[in-house]
């Protein structure tokens, strides 16, 4: 029996059908990633899940007894809460005397419930009285999942909410929907805000956990690893697709080139019949009675029918060629109390350029940018900016967005018209390349979703003419599609683009080098994107535990130096048993790669998902190891045959 079950679902806002007749299973053990346009109603329908918004009509159904948790897209704390008072919320049953006891425990100088001799005795009675309460209803345990969870999501349990950044809130929100230990975990866009190193570490998390998944998202790297399914909201009507995200959009593909195909013939033949039933006369006097009100069918299905939305149009207005040199940083350090946030740094940004800027939250990305673009002074070091330029700048906050202003106003106050590569352009025309209906042009910004927001920031921002685009975040809440625009834009695009961003697929499309964090204060350029840089570390640590392993080899006497280096030579010789392990891993290889093609093909098969959900796991399980062994045999095979290849005669 599913955890949950959604039956011929409505539900409406304003104008348009968000779930139009709809229907959801989530079975145990399933992690599920839901996603489609922006603005569609994914969190509308996670809301419903929930429980804190109702469906116009259908049915919901939840298994007797299942509990679930949210993480919400922009989670809400009170600021006034410590990281523990926050995270315990999640326990309803336990948070109040929970958190009053780790305030107690904390002023008292107590760990665990140990007290200590104290001058006041009214706080020692009450923590007394309240380690009875918890010890009677099970709060202890609950206290020690909370910090559990808390240790494994690497937060500071004292920390005030008020002072974390967005990323560690969202972190702490993750936390408290843990450690309620749902059955089904609800989550929107939990990404967001995110570093890389967050995202990898969620995505462990969530492969490892035992419970139903249920989450938005767009990261598609995410998707391919963690996803048992994907479900698409699609013009009011959720769409299942078995596998990983990769399997989606090849099945996607043959789908709508069907429905296309399909909605061809049906044109033809009501066009067929429209002119039937304008025939002469004599046509009319004699027409069948029964193909009339097939023709009338015919009008209804056809005005019925939910046209899929057009592709995002998105253009850049250039402007005038900058220098070639945009920005060039020399010795450039800057520092914030006593903390470096970069220092001795040595970088040119030329034309065309597009750099990305990769590191945790807190490294200082945000600063370096400001630094590049000659808007905060070193504190040591020169910054020479180029010259010519025109900056279009991304905010991360989206605070250059007024609520009550509406989307017209937004992208051209006080005109009807904008004026693109020369080119005169009504805003409404403009506002529809970017997938907003005239009849929503009006309307305050205050009323659209995350995405819309990101796509109507983006839209005010190529309004106007700039050839160094500044990118502080830009993929959050976009969907699939507009972020593959996007990516597309930007490669083309003949200024020069700073680009911060976690979304590793996106880097690696759009970055031609990156400039990353490696320590406090330190950041080093690299060629190419995340995963270019990602691999030329692994060389560099290759490099240096072979530097160290030479150096801390027994140097003989000068004397011995020749009979050293024959012994040397020897010692690369490979052995029998190496030599036999390069004979064999070929045949490994191809035995792993022939397994782990059968198993990408029953994972693409929706029957496979018909069974056991543990079943499914551990396939999912065996891929990733196969994976991973198979980089290992690959790297292994690699050293062998470069030694066997390089061994000179003694």
């Amino acid at each position: 029996m599913a955890l949950l079950s959604i039956n011929n679902a409505h539900l409406a806002f304003g104008h348009v059908a968000l779930l139009d007749g709809t229907d959801l299973a989530i079975e145990a053990g399933e992690r599920v990633a839901l996603i489609g346009r922006n603005g569609t109603g994914k969190s509308s329908l996670l809301r419903v899940i929930a429980g804190q918004a109702m469906l116009d009509d259908g049915l919901l159904v939840r298994q007797s007894g299942v509990s679930l948790a949210v993480v919400e897209q922009e989670p809400s704390f009170n600021d006034a809460q410590t990281v523990f008072e926050a995270v315990a919320a999640g326990l309803p049953e336990h948070a109040q005397a929970l958190a009053e006891y780790q305030r107690l425990a904390a002023a008292l100088g107590t760990v665990s419930g140990e007290s200590q001799h104290a001058t006041s005795e009214r706080p020692l009675d009450r923590l007394a009285q309240l380690q009875s309460q918890l010890e009677a209803n099970g709060g202890w345990e609950s206290r020690h999942r909370i910090e559990r969870v808390i240790s494994q999501l690497g937060l500071n349990a004292d920390a005030a909410l008020a002072q974390l950044s967005g990323g560690t809130r969202k972190r702490v929100a993750i936390a408290r929907a843990l450690a309620a230990e749902p059955d089904l975990l609800l989550l929107d866009e939990p990404t967001n805000h995110l570093d890389i190193e967050s995202i990898a570490w969620l995505e462990g998390l969530l492969l490892s956990r035992r419970g139903a998944t249920l989450f938005i998202t767009h990261d598609r790297q995410m998707m391919d690893r963690v996803c048992t399914r994907i479900i698409e909201l699609d013009r009011g009507r959720l769409r299942s697709y078995p596998g990983s995200f990769s399997a989606y959009l090849a099945r996607k593909q043959d789908e709508l080139a069907q429905e296309q195909v399909s909605d061809a013939r049906f044109d033809k033949f009501l066009a067929q019949e429209e002119v039937w039933i304008r025939k002469g006369v004599q046509a009319r006097r004699t027409r069948d009675e029964g193909r009339v009100r097939r023709l009338e069918d015919l009008r209804r299905q056809r005005a019925a029918r939910r046209e899929r939305s057009g592709t995002s149009r998105i253009e850049v207005d250039q402007g005038e060629a900058s220098g070639k040199q945009v920005a060039e940083l020399i010795g450039v350090g800057k520092r914030w109390g006593e903390q470096w946030v970069v220092r001795s740094l040595d970088c040119v940004v030329q034309r065309a350029d597009r750099l990305a800027l990769i590191g945790p939250n807190g490294a200082g990305k945000t600063t370096l940018l400001r630094l590049i673009l000659g808007q905060l002074p070193p504190d040591e070091g020169q910054v020479r900016k180029g010259t010519q330029l025109q900056i279009a700048y991304f905010d991360q906050m989206r605070e250059q967005l007024d609520d009550s202003a509406s989307l017209i106003d937004t992208i051209s106050p006080g005109s009807e018209w904008i004026e693109i590569a020369g080119k005169r352009v009504h805003v409404m025309s403009y506002l529809g390349r970017f997938l907003f209906a005239p009849e929503r042009a009006r309307s305050p910004v205050g009323s659209l979703s995350g995405g819309e927001r990101n796509r109507l920031l983006l839209a005010r921002l190529f309004a106007r003419p700039a050839n160094l685009l500044v990118l502080d975040e830009p993929t959050n809440d976009l969907d699939v599609e507009t972020l593959e625009l996007l990516e597309e834009l930007l490669s083309e695009y003949p200024g020069t683009v700073l680009l911060v961003s976690h979304d590793r697929a996106f880097i690696d499309a759009v970055a031609t080098q990156s400039l990353a964090w490696e320590a406090p204060g330190v950041w080093r350029e690299y060629a190419g994107g995340y995963a270019d840089v990602i691999q030329a570390r692994a060389r560099a640590r290759a490099d240096t535990q072979r530097e160290t392993s030479l150096t801390t080899a027994p140097i003989g006497s000068q004397d011995d130096a020749p009979e050293s280096r024959t012994r040397t030579r020897s010692r690369q010789k490979l052995s029998y048993k190496e030599n036999r392990e390069l004979q064999e891993l070929p045949a490994r290889i191809e035995q792993l790669e022939r397994e782990q093609s059968e198993l990408s093909a029953r994972l693409a098969d929706s029957e496979t998902y018909r069974g056991d959900a543990a079943a499914v796991r551990q396939l999912h399980e065996r891929s990733e190891s196969i994976e991973a062994e198979l980089i290992q045999c690959l790297e292994r095979w690699t050293e062998l045959e470069s030694r066997a290849s390089t061994i000179t005669p003694s």
